[in-house]
Order: structure tokens, then sequence, then C-alpha cells
């Protein structure tokens, strides 16, 4: 496919092996992957991990579909940070004639994009985008904020590559935190140590590190300094496949970005601060079958309780 990123030989070792033992499902596209059934039972296994680490904080439960309004990835300036990530929604909205044209070519694989139209909905980018517009209509925010459990919603990245870690379509399971600029980063402090711990104790070598995201072009490069700078986000690494550890977890301090956005504000008047953390549940799963082997059922006695018997 063109523009994709090429597999290093030890992502495409990994990925052949994936789909040979039916982990992962081709679809034609890099990136896009259909997942079979012990893929699967672990994925989900390491979310209500993730749900029983968090459970004692009782945050609110919100669930998002992978679509959200065109109106809110402008309002929060996607476009402008990450162009090359997003995904649009067009639909059909023509007449019988064109609707025939558009089959003929269709059926021949070639171009047919005259027929479509930009609707109201784009790909979500991140599973917390949709709680800071919902979270707003509220009004201000009770003392002490409100902490969002995502859930773990399927998000769209526009990044085809070779790479089984890198997907267009993935699973990040996701919290929110909404409040006093105090609360919000000792909440984000709390949550890295926790997910290290978390994910220790799965058997993964892990490390943090400060990271920047994605940001397009120059004035990207300088987002991507001043993030750096302030340390606004982490990653959790570990090794997957490549010459290079993978992020499986980020915890992002926005600051006041989301509430300027969407008029968030505390009890006083002031603005609002909030934190997102993401688990990537793909990338943790890659990771536990890269670390400990193919067969979840040989996997180590600690890894299997945390997993199955919590």
């Amino acid at each position: 496919m063109p523009g994709a990123v090429p597999a290093t030989p030890d992502q495409a070792a990994l990925l052949s092996e994936l789909v040979a033992r039916r982990l992962l499902i081709e679809t034609g596209v890099p990136g896009l992957y259909g997942r079979g059934g012990p893929f699967e039972d672990v994925r989900e296994r390491v979310a209500a991990l993730v749900t029983r680490a968090g459970a004692h904080e009782a945050p609110e439960q919100m669930r998002f579909p992978p679509l959200l309004p065109r109106h809110d990835l402008e309002t929060v300036g996607y476009l402008k940070s990450f162009p090359h990530l997003a995904g649009s929604v067009f639909a059909f909205e023509g007449d019988e004639a064109a609707a025939a044209e558009q089959y003929s070519r269709a059926c021949k694989h070639e171009d047919w994009s005259e027929f479509q139209s930009m609707t109201d909905l784009v790909l979500t980018p991140a599973a917390c985008y949709p709680v800071y517009p919902a979270i707003a209509a509220r009004g201000a925010l009770a003392a002490g904020g409100v902490m969002v459990d995502a859930g773990g919603a399927y998000v769209f990245r526009h990044e085809p590559s070779g790479d089984p870690a890198r997907l267009q379509m993935f699973h990040q399971r996701e919290m929110v935190r909404l409040g006093e600029p105090e609360t919000v980063q000792s909440w984000r402090e709390v949550w890295r140590e926790r997910a290290l711990a978390l994910l220790g104790s799965l058997g993964l070598e892990v490390e943090l590190d400060v990271a920047t995201d994605p940001f397009f072009g120059r004035s990207g490069r300088m987002l991507a300094a001043s993030q750096r700078e302030q340390q606004l986000k982490f990653e959790v690494l570990t090794q997957i496949a490549g010459d290079k550890p993978t992020a499986i977890a980020s915890f992002n301090y926005h600051q006041d970005h989301f509430a300027s956005a969407y008029g968030l504000v505390l009890a006083d008047g002031s603005g609002a601060h909030t934190a997102c953390l993401g688990f990537g549940l793909e990338r943790i799963t890659l990771a536990l079958f890269n670390a400990h082997g193919f067969d979840p059922a040989a996997w180590p006695a600690q890894v299997r309780r945390e997993l199955w018997d919590s």
C-alpha cells in the first residue's frame, strides 16, 4: 500500500506468526486486522485489570461509539496538530445515475470518490475526546472535579504500517480527570506509578519516559519541544518487536486546552484543567504474547493469576 511504513524483519516475523496462529486475521490493508478468540480473550482481560485498578476511585462510567461529531474535532484544533492522522466519514447523496456510475467504477476498483460527500462525522482519534463536551454541557464542575472511566473504545489513526503494534484501528482504555490543576496533576502522578506496577505484574519489562505527541509540520516540532520541556506527556515503554521499545500506555496533562475549547470551569468560575491516561490494549496484548509465548495456558503462573484468577 502506498504510504505504508514497512516492517522491520522482527516486526514482519511477529506478524507472520500471529497470522499463522490465527491470533490476528489479515484484511489486506496494513494496520487493519481481525482478532482471533485467544487474542480477544487476553485483550479483554487486560482491560478488566485496568478497571479493577481504578475501581476504588469510583469513576463515572461513560461509553461512546468510535465516531465523533466533526464539530468537536474542529473545536479542539485537531486538524492543525494532527492532520495526517485524521479520518473523515463520507457518504453518498446522489441520484440513480450517479449511483450507477459509482457502482460501475467500484466494480473496476477505479476512483469513485467524487460521488461521496463529507458527513458530520469523523472517526474518533482518542477515546477521551467525547468526554469533554459531555461534561462541559453540565455546567461548572463541583469541588474536586470528576473522574471518568471512558472504557476501551475503538479509535482511529491514519498511519498504515507493517508493524503489528502500529494499528490504524485499535482499542484505547482511557481514564479522564477534570478539575483543579493540582488535583489533576496529582492524579496523573498516582496513575503513572500504578500503571508501571500493573504492567510489571504481567511479567513485562517496562520503563517510563517523557514523550511527545506526533505533531505535524514545523509548528508541530515547536509544540513537541514545549510538550517535552514541560513534561506534559509520559509513556510506558516495553519491547514488542523492532529495534526500539514501544509505548503501551501514555499519560497526558492537557492543562486548560480542552477546558478553554468547551468552557469547562470550576465552581469559582476559573478554568478547569484536564488529564487522561490511555492503555493501548492491543499493544499490551502483543507485548504479552511476545514476552510469554503464543499459548496463554503456558504463561507464568503470576501472569495467569493477574489476568484469569483476579
